[in-house]
């Protein structure tokens, strides 16, 4: 029976203790000050990266990890005594990762590597490579293993709540007069996943009122269907995320405790400090 290997890279916000409990290897999206290169979560987390913004007053970038990144991840897991390796991709709509990783099969080994677009971000990809280590390790074959991945993103609920503007203005994702505008109205964008990105879905006024709509929406989404896993993505914010995930226990049904993990630095940089997110897993 082959042994398979499991990649993802940290756009996922798969907290390593849990990915090296599940034998993943995690490669790390790059985060780019000027000429300094840092690895994120290896080098730089979400809030000696908000230190440094707010300090410098300047957004750094990002970058895919390079085809050598997961070169190296993929001989490790193949030296580990793994006959194949899967890599599951942040999105192909707001990285060129899954292009690197690509690339990277190409130089080890086609036969032995396969590399997947996710379509997903954050923690609906995390519980994908998740849910692939858990098939593997179940025994399942090849393409079962991917089809359980895109099956755990297809049962996914993603709404994320945003508290400023700030730093998507700084990036020039909107302009300066609407960061503050909405600073002075205190407007909390609702985020969601579509076409395999995050994605504007609605403006609330005050966080009060944005927790509240967020709550509607996976309450909405989840149905009847029960929740399997949930987590809870936070930059900077713990405290309030889990303040929203008891606002959020009183009206579904779900597993006692959930998953709370940083969004991590490769995302994070986009939505900014303050961010909360909710990922459900619907049965």
């Amino acid at each position: 029976m082959p042994r398979y290997a499991i990649v993802t890279d940290t756009d996922s916000s798969l907290p390593a203790e849990i990915a090296d409990k599940h034998g993943i290897h995690l490669v790390p999206i790059g985060i780019q000050f000027g000429q300094e290169s840092l690895r994120a979560d290896l080098d730089i987390a979400d809030a000696a990266l908000f230190d440094r913004i707010r300090l410098e007053n300047r957004l750094p970038t990002t970058a895919a990890p390079s085809p050598g990144a997961f070169c190296q991840a993929y001989e490790q897991a193949l030296s580990g005594g793994a006959d194949h390796v899967i890599c599951f991709c942040v999105s192909s709509a707001i990285s060129a990762t899954y292009a690197a990783a690509q690339d990277a099969c190409t130089l080890i080994d086609p036969e032995r590597v396969t590399a997947v677009d996710t379509l997903a971000v954050s923690m609906v990809q995390g519980y994908m490579a998740l849910a692939a280590a858990e098939a593997a390790a179940e025994g399942a074959p090849l393409d079962a293993i991917i089809e359980t991945a895109v099956a755990t993103r297809e049962r996914a609920v993603l709404y994320g709540a945003l508290s400023t503007l700030k730093y998507l203005a700084m990036g020039g994702r909107v302009p300066q007069f609407t960061a503050s505008m909405a600073a002075l109205l205190n407007i909390r964008p609702i985020l969601t996943m579509r076409d395999g990105k995050l994605d504007l879905l609605e403006r609330v006024r005050t966080r009060k009122h944005a927790w509240g709509r967020m709550v509607e929406l996976c309450v909405q989404d989840a149905g009847d269907r029960g929740v399997d896993r949930w987590a809870l993505v936070h930059v900077n914010a713990r405290d309030e995320a889990l303040a929203f995930g008891a606002q959020l226990q009183e009206r579904l049904a779900l597993p006692a405790e959930p998953l709370v993990v940083p969004l991590g630095p490769g995302l994070s940089v986009h939505t900014g400090d303050g961010t909360i997110v909710a990922v459900l897993l619907r049965t």
